[in-house]
């Protein structure tokens, strides 16, 4: 039996928060598709290293429910659309975000924890700094890989068009502005695994050539 659950927070592709107290919240999937439990040993893992990752209670969890801290602030997207963060600043500190991830010990000795998600809807800018959200994609591997993800995200942001579309080629250029680990076999797993990700529309598959095209600009400089 599913635990009883409090008022609905927010609600993403996939799952949906809800309030437990002023301290934590409950993610619940709605698919049931991913393993809650594993995301949260990850969050645990990288946050024991210093990285902001939201704490976790493991024991309160199960596959498709996570109790998580409740984060106070906005995401970087709703800073972004406010006008209270600029696009420099925003490609600046997800680049910070994965560096920092990379220098977590992995279990598996020549990889790296990867997130394979990081965009700013998934950071959350909090009085403490900012903080990494939604780790359901996360594993061990070439941070390459995880760089080439957020740089396929933001660039097929970039060259639809919704009103984000010139901040987030902004936020794709500071992103990769100062050397980076994104490698052309990184871009070429990034841009195969979105394609085959059961949540993108079919009109996001249909961008990726040329957010593709745009990466690649930038990496020629």
């Amino acid at each position: 039996m599913r635990k009883p659950v409090g008022r609905l927070l927010g609600a993403g592709r996939t799952a949906d928060v809800y309030e437990i107290d002023e301290a934590w919240v409950l993610r619940r999937d709605r698919e049931g598709w991913g393993d809650a439990l594993a995301e949260g040993a990850v969050m645990a893992h990288v946050r024991e290293h210093g990285y902001p990752a939201p704490g976790v209670r493991l024991t309160d969890s199960s596959r498709t429910d996570l109790v998580m801290q409740r984060l106070a602030g906005p995401t970087m997207l709703g800073a972004l659309s406010a006008g209270t963060m600029g696009a420099d600043e925003a490609g600046g500190i997800l680049a910070r975000l994965l560096r920092q991830l990379h220098e977590v010990p992995a279990r598996r000795p020549g990889s790296s924890v990867l997130h394979l998600d990081l965009h700013p809807d998934n950071v959350i800018l909090t009085p403490d700094g900012p903080y990494v959200i939604d780790w359901n994609n996360t594993e061990e591997g070439d941070p390459g890989l995880d760089w080439g993800t957020s740089a396929v995200i933001l660039a097929q942001v970039a060259v639809g068009d919704e009103p984000i579309a010139e901040p987030a080629q902004a936020i794709l250029a500071a992103l990769l502005a100062d050397p980076s680990h994104l490698t052309d076999d990184g871009l070429t797993e990034a841009l195969r695994r979105r394609a085959a990700n059961p949540t993108m529309s079919r009109r996001e598959v249909e961008l990726l050539g040329e957010a593709e095209e745009l990466v690649r600009v930038f990496i020629r400089g």
